[in-house]
C-alpha cells in the first residue's frame, strides 16, 4: 500500500448541501459573500445553515473550486472559478468587478524566492485591487 502525500487533500463527501452551495455559485457573475450567499439559498427555501456554508466555501476555496478574495473591509468573498488552474484577478475598489489575469512571471517569482530562502510546495495569494473603468465614469462631473 503506498503513503499518502503530505499535500494529499482528503476526499470531500458530496452532501446535497455542497451540491446546493456550488449550484447557487454556478448561478452567479459576481463574487459574493458567505452571509449574503447564505440569504440568496434561504430566500430560495433550500436548508443550508449559516456555519455550513462557511465550512464548504472555505472547503471549495482549499480545492480550488472557487476564487476567493479579501474587500477593503477584510471579508472574504466568493465566486466560481472560470479558469481550472491557477490565477489572479484585479478587482474593483468600488463595484467588485474581477478580472481573472495570468501572471506567468508572478509565479516564477513566487518559485524562485521561495527557492531562494530553501522552502518548497510554493503557494501565493495576489490581490490587485484598482477602480475600473466604469466606476471611473461615475465620478465624472
Amino acid at each position: 500500500m503506498m503513503a499518502e502525500s503530505q499535500n494529499a487533500k482528503p476526499e470531500v463527501r458530496n452532501t446535497k448541501q455542497r451540491r446546493i452551495v456550488k449550484a447557487t455559485l454556478e448561478g452567479l457573475d459576481d463574487f459574493i459573500s458567505a452571509q449574503e450567499l447564505h440569504m440568496l439559498m434561504i430566500s430560495r427555501q433550500e436548508a443550508v445553515s449559516l456555519a455550513t456554508t462557511y465550512r464548504i466555501l472555505q472547503s471549495l476555496a482549499e480545492y480550488g473550486e472557487v476564487d476567493v478574495l479579501k474587500t477593503e473591509d477584510g471579508e472574504s468573498i466568493y465566486r466560481k472559478c472560470e479558469v481550472e488552474h491557477h490565477h489572479h484577478h484585479l478587482l474593483c475598489r468600488r463595484c467588485g468587478a474581477a478580472v481573472e489575469l495570468e501572471a506567468p512571471s508572478i509565479e516564477d517569482w513566487a518559485t524562485a524566492i521561495g527557492a531562494q530562502y530553501g522552502y518548497t510546495d510554493i503557494d501565493h495569494v495576489i490581490e490587485v485591487t484598482g477602480v475600473c473603468s466604469l466606476c471611473q465614469k461615475k465620478d465624472l462631473p
